[in-house]
This record gives C-alpha cells, structure tokens and sequence, in this order.
C-alpha cells in the first residue's frame, strides 16, 4: 500500500476558445491504510476526480503520484480500482457474477485457484460463494454492489475509489454496505478515496475528509475536526443539510468564504 497523491491537478474539457474547468487545481492525498472522503454537492467535480485518477478523464495540468510514481495509464493489472455509483449498470448482465470476478484477477493463475480466489472474495463480502453462477440480474442492489467490491478487490488494487457506492441503494440496505466498508478497512489496511454528497455517511467510513466546491478544495482535514468545528461557509451549508447536524447555520452558496476567498482554507488543517 501506498499514499495516493493528487498534486495540483485540473482537469478541463472543451476547446481551447470554449475550455470547462471540471476540476481546478485540486491537490489532495489518501494515505496509505486510510479512508478520505470527498464531499461535495453534484456537479462540484468529485466523480471527475476519480475519474481522472484511473484514466477515464483527462488531466490538463498537475500530476496523480502513488508512492511517489505516475500512475500506469494502460494494463490489466492496475493499482487503482474503481467501484461506480451504479452496480448494475457496472456488471455485464451476460456475465456471470463469478465470469465477471475472474475477469478481473491477475493473469497466471490456474483454473482450480481461480475459483477458489472467486469463493475467497464472495465470502469476503458476505456473499454465497455459489452467487458466482448467478447472472446480476437475479441479485439486489445490495448484492451487486458487494459483487463490484469483490471485483475491485481481485485486481489486488493499492488503492480503491469509491464513487457514491450507496446512493443508488435503498435506505435499508446502505448501512449495511457502509458497514462492509469499514470491515474490509479494518481487515485488510484497505486504502480509499470514498466520494459521496452525504455528510453522515463519510463521517461514518472515513478517518478524514475533503470539501470540494466548482471544482476546488475548501476545506480538508480530520473528520473529527472539519465535522465538528467547520471553517468554510460551504462546509457549514453541507452540515446544515444533515438531519440532526447541531452548531451549523444554513448560507447561501457564493456567500463571502466560498471558493475563490481564502486560499488557507483549501490546506490541511494542522493536527498538532
């Protein structure tokens, strides 16, 4: 395992007369064995940001380090694996839920110990380890994201992205998936970057946590710190949505201490 660095990264479509900054200048780092979560509302740039960081976006300037080295670009055996918002449009409903595991596992291994690394990975996310003749359409919501989890696992990825894994779920079946989160966590040192617009939900899985708004970092710092005493006016929005949120007054966004005022705010905080 190893930290993943973002390191003033920006990331822009269009032309060069018509550019769209999607991400601006984002630096950002998920230490090895931890969770950070990203927050922010749709559209602030989270999702594109991961996508940046396993190649399916464009990085205009900046760089994306883990232990210290670009990333790879091409290969089957990638050190950053993704788990998408959606889990059933992320699984070939042709596939097998097994046939879409191996697909996924490093290359030489033998047919005996390809299926016992699928049964390995199942049981990991508390499925049957017979779900892997099962087509995704036979499973739930729940279960196919526990199945993407499985699959992001079997590649052996340094570090995993989790890109709103709960809110295509239903109310019932989130804590139980955030639970699994914190379990492979804890069990396997597991490093993520887990994006979600839901407050309550980061504070739950995440060790630290990022604010991110048009495109920028506000605010970043431990959970127990920017959670509990916010310095940025977005960041005191986004708890004022949280049901039960205390010592938080509702603003405006684009009120004075959004994005583009002070620049301090987009730092770490210190945890001295």
């Amino acid at each position: 395992m190893s930290d993943l660095v973002f390191d003033d990264v920006t990331v822009r479509y269009g032309t060069a007369r018509r550019p769209f900054t999607a991400v601006d200048g984002v630096s950002l780092v998920v230490p090895e064995g931890q969770v950070v979560g990203l927050v922010g509302e749709s559209g602030s740039g989270k999702s594109t940001l991961a996508r940046a960081a396993v190649g399916l976006a464009p990085v205009h300037s900046g760089s994306i380090l883990l232990d210290g080295r670009p990333l790879p670009r091409t290969g089957r055996e990638r050190p950053l694996q993704m788990v998408f918002q959606d889990p059933f449009s992320s699984l070939d409903p042709r596939m097998t839920i097994g046939e879409s595991i191996t697909e996924a596992l490093p290359r030489g291994l033998a047919r005996a110990e390809r299926r016992a690394e699928v049964a390995r990975l199942l049981a990991l996310v508390h499925l049957d380890p017979d779900a892997a003749r099962t087509l995704p359409g036979r499973l739930s919501g729940g279960q196919r994201q526990r199945v993407a989890l499985a699959r992001a696992l079997a590649g052996r990825p340094e570090v995993v992205i989790a890109d709103e894994i709960t809110s295509a779920l239903d109310v019932s079946i989130q804590g139980a998936v955030l639970n699994l989160v914190r379990e492979l966590q804890r069990e396997l040192g597991l490093s993520m970057l887990f994006i979600s617009h839901n407050l309550a939900v980061v504070r739950y899985v995440a060790s630290h946590v990022a604010v991110m708004y048009q495109g920028r970092i506000v605010e970043q710092g431990p959970v127990s710190e920017v959670l509990v005493d916010p310095r940025h006016d977005y960041t005191r929005e986004l708890l004022a949505a949280v049901p039960g949120a205390r010592g938080t007054t509702p603003v405006r966004a684009g009120a004075p201490g959004t994005p583009g005022t002070p620049a301090a705010l987009a730092k770490p905080r210190s945890t001295s």
